[in-house]
């Protein structure tokens, strides 16, 4: 009786060692990092993908149906998912993955957050209180969440936490050599004008030093008129800057457009994981970030 017992137990046992978490992740980036960090210990799905505007998405009943079953969400936070993750949840009946349980997380908790408004009023377009919530342009944050990132998993998963820490460590090593790698070959970037199409590279730039002198977007998350894109591209024709830059996620009209009149390359970065060929995990988004930023910017 007891070997029987024994033969039925174990396989529930095995089980439940090799029970993965179920991370939900509202962006590429972070789906991306918490697979880094959390290896087999982690079942990882992403809400969106990279070629998909991070501000309009729906609360489709598909994702409310995956954070029924999530034992983690990972949000970029800073009202980036402010139109549909806070119904998603509340619609998902799932109490622990709730704000302020252990099981929701909000990467720009974590770091400096740059472009704080002094006031916030719809008149001034998409303007988020709380700052510009595209943090993972700056590789030196995917760091500081990642840190915090590897403690919350343990933290859920007390019998994992020491392979979370490992693989922290070991994500951190290769990252901090590669950071070092894109850094000296971005040095000469520093210091060049450049015009974005978004308001999405604040951090971006604030790690290479590049100089954002205009963006073609009047206001934030509204479209440019010509008459508008007319009256930029004569105001910087003294000065023209090195490049116009958007997201790979960004309809092309108004940086096509701004390209052709101001005989100035127009850069198409990334923006996250999976949003060109070059970008298919952390490493390979930020290679492809700063090799196209190099080719373009002379």
């Amino acid at each position: 009786m007891k070997r029987l017992l024994a033969s039925l137990l174990l396989p529930l046992v095995a089980f439940s060692a090799q029970a993965a978490l179920n991370v939900f992740a509202t962006v590429p980036e972070w789906a991306a990092l918490v697979r880094e960090i959390g290896g087999d210990k982690v079942r990882v799905f992403a809400a969106t993908q990279a070629l998909q505007d991070p501000h309009r998405v729906e609360a489709k009943p598909s994702l409310i149906a995956r954070l029924r079953n999530a034992d983690l969400v990972i949000a970029t936070g800073a009202e980036l998912e402010v139109g549909w993750l806070p119904l998603a949840l509340r619609e998902s009946g799932n109490g622990k993955v709730q704000p302020g349980q252990p099981g929701y997380f909000e990467a720009a908790g974590h770091v400096r957050r740059l472009e704080i408004p002094a006031r916030v009023d719809r008149a001034d377009g998409d303007v988020h209180a709380a700052g510009n919530p595209h943090i993972q342009t700056d590789p030196r944050n995917i760091l500081k969440v990642g840190e915090a990132l590897a403690t919350r998993l343990g933290d859920l998963d007390a019998a994992n936490a020491a392979a979370y820490a490992a693989g922290y460590k070991a994500f951190a090593e290769k990252w901090r050599a590669a950071l070092a790698r894109w850094e000296a070959a971005a040095a000469p970037l520093r210091g060049q004008p450049v015009v974005s199409q978004h308001k999405a590279w604040p951090y971006l730039y604030d790690w290479l030093g590049l100089k954002e002198v205009a963006t073609l977007e009047p206001k934030p998350g509204v479209e440019p008129s010509l008459a508008y894109l007319g009256e930029l591209t004569a105001r910087l024709a003294a000065q023209p800057p090195k490049a116009v830059i958007r997201a790979a996620y960004n309809a092309a009209r108004a940086a096509d457009w701004y390209a052709q009149q101001a005989h100035v390359p127009q850069v198409v970065l990334p923006f996250t994981v999976g949003g060109s060929d070059g970008a298919k995990d952390l490493f390979g988004l930020f290679d492809d970030t700063v090799a196209r930023l190099k080719a373009a910017i002379k």
